[in-house]
């Protein structure tokens, strides 16, 4: 008789208690798109442990945009997606717009784990 393969499940992100009371949890695939998603919007500086981690995106919703300021942007994500999360991703397309008050990440990479292709939109918006 074979073993059962195990499920292998993480902390949901943003952390909350499931319908039966119990901390929330993803699927792998998951957990990697809420890792991605906290590296693009967290501000380096702003995690106390570890002064250099993020992208801090949401730090130019106002900011004047121009399509140098779109490849500096994109080279900035594909730089931290990298250093961060290279051994659990590997990144196919990246692009960066930046519009107004939003600026949308359209990415499409392999999570190396389970070998999945993911394509995902992440939207910051700047609030007044």
């Amino acid at each position: 008789m074979r073993a059962a393969k195990k499920v292998r499940s993480e902390i949901a992100f943003p952390f909350r208690v499931d319908r039966r009371g119990r901390t929330a949890h993803a699927d792998h695939d998951a957990h990697v798109r809420d890792l991605i998603e906290q590296l693009l919007f967290t501000s380096p500086g702003e995690r106390v442990m570890r002064p250099d981690f993020g992208c801090g995106l949401l730090d130019l919703v106002f900011t004047p945009n121009s399509p140098e300021l779109a490849s500096a942007v994109e080279l900035s994500v594909q730089a931290s997606l990298q250093r961060w999360l290279g051994d659990l991703i590997d990144v196919e397309a990246l692009d960066v717009v930046n519009e107004e008050n939003v600026v949308r990440v359209e990415l499409r990479y392999v999570v190396r784990a389970t070998g999945s292709r993911r394509d995902e939109v992440f939207e910051g918006r700047g609030e007044i």
